[in-house]
């Protein structure tokens, strides 16, 4: 039998335990969002396409460790980079979706070569989900997140942010996917 490290047993473990079965019994995913999927953002709208697959909000949280989020390239994209320990604690919204939602956000996403889809530990500020067990604020839970490991050698310097706003004074212009050349 093959041996698993100590940090891919835990990964195993923390990714295993964000999946949830919906009333219906089709098994859902939690994913944590803290760029343009999120509300008010530029592709939300995407998170509520019916031919991307099912979404539900269900809440808002941060990040229990620190993560650089930076704004980076020359189209304005928000990267939360897999260097735990560094920058702010993210905020960002948890969503339940189903299996052909989350195929879609990996290509989204362009799993693996721009983002990867790992298991991140959060802090709820507020639940509003139905269908399960409302965690109080203040409380753990984990999701999925979409981080990079693949990114500039000056990424890390960057400004840091705690929260994405595609409108915000950060002086980045987002440029939605269609528009880039």
């Amino acid at each position: 039998m093959r041996q698993m490290s100590p940090a891919a047993a835990v990964g195993r473990i923390l990714c295993s335990s964000v999946k949830v079965r919906s009333p219906s019994s089709i098994l859902m995913t939690h994913v944590f969002v803290y760029g343009t999927l999120k509300k008010g953002q530029p592709n939300y709208f995407r998170m509520l396409d019916a031919a991307n697959g099912k979404s539900e909000f269900l809440g808002s949280a941060l990040t229990v460790e620190k993560f650089p989020l930076v704004i980076a390239g020359k189209y304005g994209i928000p990267f939360m980079l897999n260097i735990p320990g560094q920058g702010h604690r993210v905020h960002g919204e948890i969503y339940r979706v189903d299996d052909q939602m989350l195929k879609f956000l990996d290509d989204f996403e362009s799993v693996p070569t721009m983002y990867q889809r790992v298991g991140v530990k959060l802090e709820v500020k507020e639940w509003v989900g139905g269908g399960e067990a409302a965690p109080s604020p203040g409380s753990i839970t984990e999701a999925f997140v979409y981080n990079t490991t693949t990114y500039q050698p000056d990424w890390p310097s960057l400004r840091c942010f705690d929260s994405y706003d595609a409108f915000g004074d950060h002086g980045f212009k987002y440029t939605y996917r269609e528009e880039r050349d």
